[in-house]
Parts: C-alpha cells; structure tokens; sequence
C-alpha cells in the first residue's frame, strides 16, 4: 500500500474543485484530486506546477490510499443523485472515522439522510455551502460547514487557511448540527435572489423611467459601492454595464437574454419558508420574477395588445433626485431582504435542532460570499448585541435605519406604479415592513370568513380558546 502522504482529497475536478483544490494547496496542505476525465486530473498537476503538493489521479482506489488517516475528502459534484453515485463508489473504500464533505449545494433533507447513512457505517458527513463562484474558490471563499462538531476539527486547519479574510477573521466557522451547512447557503442564495432581483428593478427604473443613458447608469451603480451600498452584486453590475460585446460591440448587456435561469436553491428557501410559516416575499417575489421572465413569447404579444402608457404620460422626473431616492430605496430593500432571510434562518435553527449563531452566520458572509456586503457589519453588531433577536428589524440601528429611509422607499415605489414599470421586489420590501410593524392586521376578517363558510374556528383578544360562530343565525 501506498505511503499515506496526502493531508486533503477533492472529488470533482471541475472549475470549483480545481480552483479550491489549488487555494487549499497555495497555503501549504498536500491535496490529491480525483476526476474520472483524465484530462482534469491530469490539468490540475500542470497548473499547480512541480512545487506544489498536488496530484491528479482517475483511480478511486489510488485515490483514497494517498489520503493520510483519519481522511478528509471533499465531494464537488452536481446536487442530487450524482452525490449518491460518489458515495456509493467511494464509501466501500473508506474506513471508520473517516470524514466525507459534500461542498455542492445540496437540498438539506439529502444532508440529513446522508449523514445518517454514513453514520451508520462509522463515517462524518458534512454538508458544506462554499459561496464565491470560481474566484473565491481559488483565491478565499466564504464556507458554511454543518456537521459532526469534533470531526470539524480534523478540517478546521485547512478551512480556515483557504476561506477569505475580513479583518483577519477567517469567513468560516462550525454552523451546527446535521444539515445547518446546507440549509444556511439555501437561505443565502435565496436572499442572493432577492438582492439580484432588487437591482435589476433598480437598473429598469432608471434606464425606462428616468431614462438614464448606459455611462450614467454605469456610473451610478459604480459611484453607489463606494458608499453603505457596497456590495460584491453592486460592485459587478457596476462593471457588467461596461463590458462590450466582441461580436457586435454593443454593451454586452444589451445582448443578453432577458430569460433568466436558476438552479432551484431560491425555490427551495421559498418552498421551506413556507414549511416552517416564516415570510420571505421579497425571495419569493424574486423566484416568481424568474419565472415570469421565461414567458418571453407571451411577453412580447401582451407589449403590443397591452401598450404602456404611463411611460410617455407622466412627464420626465428629476434624475438627480430619483437617483438619491433609489439610492435610500435600495439600501431600505436589502436590509428587509436580509432581515427575511436571516429570520428564516432564526426559525430553522430551532425547528431543526441546528444551533445557528446568526451573529457568525453574518460574520462569514462579510467576506468571499457573492451576498457580502458593508450592512454586514451592523447585521452582526445586531446579533452579537442580542443574539436571540427574533427579527433585524428590532434592532436599533438596523430599524432606524430603515425608518429613515421609508419617505424615499415609498416615493420610489409610487415612481414606478405611475410609470407602468414593475418593481414587485421593491414592494414586497415594503410591504413586510410595514406588515412587520402593524400592531393589529386585518386577519381577524380572515379568520372570521373561515369559520363561515368552513367552521375552521377562531381564537377572540378577550378570551382563552377556541371558538365557532353559526353565522347568519
């Protein structure tokens, strides 16, 4: 048998594996890859270059030989059943005590089921989100493992080595139990969707409302992440609406689909928020958003039966003033979108038994992750001044923040109905906020009307229990 020589294997040569594969070996770890496509295997040797202690194998067996004791791989592979399929190879292979990381985005309840799988041969399985795309793999992403809590420090070393630094602390800690790894990336993916979708309403707004010209909008969104709007997604779309096309020389964004994709992981946090009762509509708003965009032949037919109006009857508004009011807007609807997500994450922890620490869930988002951003740093003041804070929006600073921004939020919004220009995401940040802080809502008729017609029952203000109306009696 071979000398047990390597500290770390990844599973999954793709660009994420590579790229972390070589982050993990720039900062002194041995790692071995294993990827079925010689090619990969044999590519990621090259690119480390011969100083490096990195190697490339398509044997699973050599594989899992080279890997010091108790081993430590991790799998990069699509979600769903090509996990399983990595499993069910390579698990005869290990031995108890050994470590399996899932690093992909896999749907929660997989984790769960896995873990105990493995469990019972002896075997830690962590699920792991890693969030940076190819750059933050190679260069320090944010990772969020869940697991075995003694087994992380077998991993704990390496982790906190590759993932990027913020102030010097590492974006990277044990989340909790189970499946808490996976289930935290799925709420920030969601809140990745919310975000995404707020700046695209904000680039319409400006470009058919305003009618901003493509440098001013550049310049706008370039000039906002030098203030509290920096943010990885603003900083990007400042240079998204820059780039040009080789083939026709326009700005490449002009000639680029308006049919967006996804993966599922809005869905999934949509579809769970549900599950636990906990509202998220400004994540909803951008799932549904991305459904609608796929429409496209419908789209164009309802444009010429359905013409818009309001874009050529409500006169030019001031740009300079709506610019300054998008620009409170903006930051008002990411700090709800936050809020939503992170009260999901509240919920989650206690119904799944995770252990979540919100104030380190906001502390590794502040650096690698595509969600980071300067709010970050109040989001966790907030949580480490009260770490059982149900909702942001009972914070202080986070809540004034939001009052004094709410004249400019609501201006923005009326801007766009008066325009005929959707912005759904920006209403529903504001409708929960002013849901969230409404004392008494109008779900007491609600209730009234399902007992009428359904007998459901109902609860009074003025009386413990439940009660039954034969109405119309």
């Amino acid at each position: 048998m071979k000398e047990l020589l390597y500290e770390f294997g990844m599973v999954g040569l793709g660009v994420m594996g590579r790229n972390l594969m070589l982050n993990i070996a720039d900062h002194g770890f041995s790692v071995i890859g294993l990827d079925l496509d010689p090619m990969k295997a044999a590519a990621v040797e090259a690119e480390a270059g011969a100083d490096k202690p990195v190697r490339g194998t398509t044997s699973t067996e050599e594989f899992v030989q080279s890997l010091r004791k108790p081993r430590a791989l991790m799998l990069l592979v699509p979600a769903g059943k090509p996990v399983d399929a990595v499993l069910a190879t390579l698990t005869p292979l290990l031995e108890p005590g050994d470590i399996v990381i899932d690093g992909g985005n896999s749907y929660f309840p997989d984790t769960d089921r896995r873990v105990l799988e493995l469990e019972a041969k002896g075997l830690h399985f962590f699920g792991m989100g890693i969030s940076g795309g190819e750059k933050g793999a190679r260069f320090g992403p944010s990772m969020m493992p869940g697991g075995d809590r003694q087994a992380y420090e077998r991993l704990r070393p390496i982790f906190e080595a590759v993932a990027a630094k913020v102030n010097g602390e590492p974006c990277v800690t044990y989340l909790g139990n189970g499946s808490a790894g996976n289930y935290v990336k799925m709420v920030h993916n969601g809140i990745e969707y919310g975000i995404m979708q707020l700046i695209a309403e904000t680039y319409d707004l400006l470009k058919r409302g305003v009618e901003l010209g493509d440098a001013e909008l550049q310049q706008v969104f370039e000039g906002w992440n030098q203030t509290e709007l920096q943010s990885f997604l603003v900083e990007i779309t400042g240079e998204i609406l820059k780039q040009r096309d080789d083939v026709t020389g326009q700005l490449l964004v002009h000639v680029i689909s308006d049919r967006a994709r996804s993966k599922g992981t809005g869905k999934w946090t949509s579809q769970n928020a549900m599950d636990l009762q906990v509202p998220v509509p400004t994540i909803d708003t951008a799932v549904l958003m991305r459904d609608m965009s796929k429409y496209k032949e419908e789209r164009v037919e309802a444009a010429g039966l359905l013409p818009n109006q309001a874009l050529d009857s409500n006169g030019e508004a001031d740009r300079q003033t709506v610019v300054s009011q998008l620009r409170n807007a903006f930051y008002f609807a990411m700090l709800s979108t936050y809020a939503q997500g992170l009260a999901q994450l509240k919920v989650a922890s206690e119904a799944y038994q995770y252990g979540l620490q919100l104030q380190d869930v906001a502390r590794i988002w502040r650096g690698g992750c595509i969600i980071r951003a300067a709010c970050l740093t109040d989001i966790r003041a907030a949580y480490e001044q009260n770490p059982a804070l149900p909702n942001l929006l009972l914070d202080s600073k986070v809540g004034g923040d939001l009052l004094a921004r709410q004249g400019d939020m609501r201006a923005v919004v009326k801007l766009a109905i008066d325009k005929g220009i959707p912005m759904p995401a920006y209403m529903a940040s504001l409708a929960y906020f002013d849901a969230y802080r409404t004392a008494t809502l109008p779900t007491n008729l609600i209730q009234a009307q399902r007992d009428y017609f359904g007998a459901h029952t109902y609860e009074r203000v003025d009386q413990e229990g439940i009660f039954h109306t034969q109405w119309g009696e």
